[in-house]
Protein backbone atom coordinates (compact mmCIF):
# COMPACT_ATOMS: atom_id res chain seq x y z
CA UNK A 1 0.00 0.00 0.00
CA UNK A 2 1.51 3.36 -0.97
CA UNK A 3 1.15 6.39 1.23
CA UNK A 4 0.03 9.66 -0.33
CA UNK A 5 2.14 12.73 0.37
CA UNK A 6 1.53 16.44 -0.06
CA UNK A 7 3.45 16.40 -3.33
CA UNK A 8 0.96 13.85 -4.72
CA UNK A 9 -1.56 16.70 -5.00
CA UNK A 10 -0.53 18.47 -8.22
CA UNK A 11 -3.58 20.74 -8.15
CA UNK A 12 -2.12 22.89 -5.37
CA UNK A 13 1.21 23.77 -6.99
CA UNK A 14 1.50 26.37 -9.75
CA UNK A 15 3.05 24.94 -12.87
CA UNK A 16 6.83 25.09 -13.15
CA UNK A 17 7.55 25.38 -9.42
CA UNK A 18 8.56 23.05 -6.63
CA UNK A 19 5.19 21.41 -5.99
CA UNK A 20 5.17 22.12 -2.27
CA UNK A 21 6.87 25.51 -1.92
CA UNK A 22 5.53 29.03 -2.30
CA UNK A 23 8.01 31.50 -3.80
CA UNK A 24 6.95 35.08 -3.10
CA UNK A 25 9.81 36.45 -5.24
CA UNK A 26 7.91 35.59 -8.41
CA UNK A 27 5.04 37.95 -9.30
CA UNK A 28 3.42 35.27 -11.45
CA UNK A 29 3.79 32.70 -8.68
CA UNK A 30 2.42 35.12 -6.12
CA UNK A 31 -0.65 35.82 -8.25
CA UNK A 32 -1.20 32.12 -8.87
CA UNK A 33 -0.88 31.16 -5.19
CA UNK A 34 -3.24 33.92 -4.04
CA UNK A 35 -5.74 32.71 -6.65
CA UNK A 36 -5.32 29.01 -5.83
CA UNK A 37 -5.61 29.58 -2.09
CA UNK A 38 -8.25 32.34 -2.45
CA UNK A 39 -6.38 34.83 -0.25
CA UNK A 40 -4.93 38.32 -0.50
CA UNK A 41 -1.18 38.87 -0.79
CA UNK A 42 -1.13 40.08 2.82
CA UNK A 43 -2.91 36.94 4.02
CA UNK A 44 -0.49 34.74 2.08
CA UNK A 45 2.55 36.57 3.49
CA UNK A 46 1.16 36.35 7.03
CA UNK A 47 0.59 32.60 6.64
CA UNK A 48 4.12 32.05 5.29
CA UNK A 49 5.56 34.08 8.16
CA UNK A 50 3.61 31.88 10.58
CA UNK A 51 4.28 28.39 9.17
CA UNK A 52 6.95 28.62 6.45
CA UNK A 53 6.72 28.28 2.68
CA UNK A 54 5.44 24.68 2.35
CA UNK A 55 2.18 24.98 0.44
CA UNK A 56 0.40 22.29 2.42
CA UNK A 57 1.31 23.95 5.73
CA UNK A 58 0.19 27.34 4.42
CA UNK A 59 -3.08 25.91 3.13
CA UNK A 60 -3.83 24.19 6.44
CA UNK A 61 -2.95 27.35 8.37
CA UNK A 62 -5.23 29.45 6.20
CA UNK A 63 -8.12 26.99 6.42
CA UNK A 64 -7.73 26.78 10.18
CA UNK A 65 -7.64 30.54 10.62
CA UNK A 66 -10.83 31.31 8.72
CA UNK A 67 -13.67 32.04 11.07
CA UNK A 68 -15.36 34.15 8.40
CA UNK A 69 -15.49 33.78 4.66
CA UNK A 70 -12.47 34.92 2.70
CA UNK A 71 -14.48 37.67 1.01
CA UNK A 72 -15.27 39.11 4.43
CA UNK A 73 -11.58 38.94 5.41
CA UNK A 74 -10.45 40.60 2.20
CA UNK A 75 -13.08 43.32 2.66
CA UNK A 76 -11.66 43.99 6.14
CA UNK A 77 -8.06 44.25 4.88
CA UNK A 78 -6.96 47.90 4.74
CA UNK A 79 -6.44 49.30 1.24
CA UNK A 80 -2.91 48.79 -0.06
CA UNK A 81 -2.29 45.62 2.00
CA UNK A 82 -3.27 43.03 -0.52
Amino acid sequence: MSRKTATDNPSIAPSGTDPDRIDLRSEAGLREWTRKLDVSEAQLQEAIDAVGDRATDVELHLKGSRSTTNQESVAQTPAGNG
